[in-house]
């Protein structure tokens, strides 16, 4: 079958298909007139026309009808709620040793798979590690990292003029040397215990392929919370990996050539905060 196709005997002609696509395939040369097709090829794949179509007269090959399902707004969160759930949301490192049921994991993944992507090319891919030893792992190979990049910093011949150029990258070289020794003596700051980590990865050459996977870990985060499990943005993993020119990391999650992008550390709580505060509001400029 073709790809796309509008059953004319249903459709009401409302023009709504052609005020959503955003590869300009449906046509309506005037208010009411016949729908048409035009270079259907140049289709995204994202569904915009199909979830705006009231009467399913839109019929596209990727979406099939038990693929689409009526929006009951009525069920949807209202403001307040969604502004709870952002005001409560935070980074909580007290993790138990718990694991995360599987179903919930699968639920954080499903939700940061539903996340836009530029041009709805959704190249995202998901890894996500469970493994106590392969855990251990991304912590020592994010504190092997820091230990090179240590060393290139207090280099006597670069750090003259480094220190001058990028003065505040050298606060960072105590917490390097604190992250190792305490990782010696039995405390993982890296990871905080975390009894899985999602890596959200994109193809190397992917120009949003870090917008893409930010938003992506946006989704994640928001259902890791709604569902009771702690989320950690894990900056240090990523610092690691943006410093690794070799992408060790990539080739021992057997990710091949493609580029993480986002790392979020997921855990049960040892508690839920029972208070959340109100920061001062960022300054607003209006034109």
């Amino acid at each position: 079958m073709d790809t796309i196709g509008v059953n004319d005997a249903s459709c009401i002609r409302c023009g709504r298909c052609v005020k959503v696509c955003p590869s300009q395939i449906f046509v309506q040369e005037k208010a009411g007139g016949d729908v048409t097709l035009h270079k259907p090829e140049n289709c995204i794949l994202c569904g915009h026309c199909v979830a705006a179509c009231p009467t399913g007269s839109v019929n596209h090959a990727e979406f099939p009808a038990e693929r689409v399902h009526a929006v009951d707004y009525g069920a949807m969160p209202t403001p307040e709620q969604v502004e709870l759930l952002l005001a409560v949301r935070r980074s909580n490192r007290a993790l138990s040793a718990r694991p995360v049921p599987q179903e919930l994991l699968d639920r954080i993944v499903a939700a940061a798979d539903r996340a836009p992507t530029a041009s709805n090319a959704r190249q995202l891919g998901y890894t996500l590690v469970t493994d106590a030893a392969q855990l251990r792992a991304v912590t020592e190979y994010t504190l092997g990292i820091f230990g090179t990049l240590e060393k290139r910093l207090l280099h006597p011949l670069v750090r003259p003029w480094l220190s001058r150029l990028v003065p505040g990258v050298y606060r960072y070289v105590p917490v390097f040397k604190r992250l190792r020794r305490e990782y010696a003596e039995g405390r993982d700051r890296v990871l905080r215990g975390a009894t899985a980590v999602l890596f959200i990865h994109a193809p190397r050459e992917s120009r949003f392929g870090a917008e893409d996977g930010n938003l992506a870990y946006e989704n994640a985060s928001l259902m890791a919370e709604a569902l009771g499990v702690s989320q950690i943005y894990m900056g240090f993993v990523l610092t690691a990996v943006r410093q690794d020119r070799k992408a060790k990391l990539a080739a021992m999650l057997g990710l091949g050539d493609r580029r993480i992008c986002a790392v979020m550390a997921l855990g049960m709580p040892q508690f839920r905060y029972p208070n959340y505060i109100d920061r001062a509001p960022a300054p607003v400029t209006r034109k």
